[in-house]
């Protein structure tokens, strides 16, 4: 259909108020994008000019024990971070959403931590998991007097303590699931409970439908942060020990103190590759271009 005067006339205000956020994306998202892609091709150090050296970044980061050791901890991580951290925060919505006694207070300090940068809690969990004075080891003693791990430079205990410092602050899993329950019409829940629906079946045919977009959401903003986390590591293991903590920031901001900018933007855009396959994935999964009455 042609349109109008009227809509060519808006058409032309929607391009103009459209071009200052077009311009931020442009020069400050898409082109840093795409220099990270064609310097990955490339050995740079700084000071030099850029060389292309085709594949050779990538053949060389594929190579290396601690990036392969890197993509099994995100693995790792990131099925810890969809089963046990979505499923704790969806867990909680559900029984917030009940609003039980003290409801509204749990919900405040459940968000307390969230306030806290993940910096600081990295050091604050320093001292939890120190041998001598931390209350980890401290209750563990209570029960086990000859028990003496520093758990962040110790192995297994190091992935396991690196996981504790995230796994239960899904504050953000939490209201994005109780937003989605108290967006469910009351009218729906009166309908189930005259066709005779008990509680069980109200929160599998209805409640967990109409929250399939929030989850699917979680999934994908927790395994994303999974993929960026870089203060929790640095601050307390550094990667180790050997490489067992290892994950693509730190491989990225080794290489990048070693001025291997080529190398480093290789690692970046595995990242960016990774927050890709997780987004179609999950996207397919939970059908989240669907409404939720579809």
């Amino acid at each position: 259909m042609k349109a109008s005067s009227l809509e060519r006339r808006n058409y032309k205000w929607i391009v103009l108020f459209l071009l200052p956020s077009f311009l931020v994306f442009l020069f400050f998202y898409l082109q840093p994008i795409l220099s990270i892609f064609l310097t990955s091709f490339m050995k740079y150090d700084g000071f030099n000019s850029p060389r292309f050296v085709g594949l050779q970044n990538y053949i060389q980061l594929f190579g290396q024990e601690s990036f392969q050791l890197s993509m099994k901890n995100l693995f790792l991580w990131s099925l810890i971070a969809t089963t046990l951290h979505v499923g704790f925060g969806t867990i909680l919505a559900f029984i917030l959403f009940q609003k039980p006694r003290g409801w509204k207070f749990t919900r405040a300090v459940f968000m307390v931590p969230n306030v806290i940068s993940a910096a600081a809690w990295a050091l604050i969990y320093r001292f939890i998991f120190n041998d001598e004075m931390g209350f980890m080891n401290g209750l563990i003693r209570l029960f086990n007097k000859d028990f003496h791990h520093q758990w962040f430079f110790e192995s297994p205990y190091a992935f396991w303590a690196v996981t504790l410092t995230w796994l239960f602050y899904a504050v953000i899993v939490t209201l994005l699931v109780m937003n989605d329950l108290y967006s469910i019409p009351e009218e729906v829940f009166s309908a189930a409970k005259v066709d005779g629906a008990n509680t069980l079946q109200i929160l599998w045919h209805i409640e967990l439908p109409m929250c399939r977009i929030s989850i699917g959401t979680s999934i994908i903003a927790s395994i994303t942060a999974r993929i960026a986390m870089y203060e929790q590591i640095a601050l307390t293991t550094s990667g180790g020990p050997g490489n067992d903590t290892m994950n693509l920031p730190l491989i990225l901001m080794k290489n990048i103190l070693d001025l291997k900018y080529g190398l480093a933007n290789a690692s970046g855009v595995m990242m960016f590759l990774a927050g890709i396959l997780v987004l179609l994935l999950v996207h397919k999964a939970f059908r989240l271009n669907e409404g939720i009455y579809d």
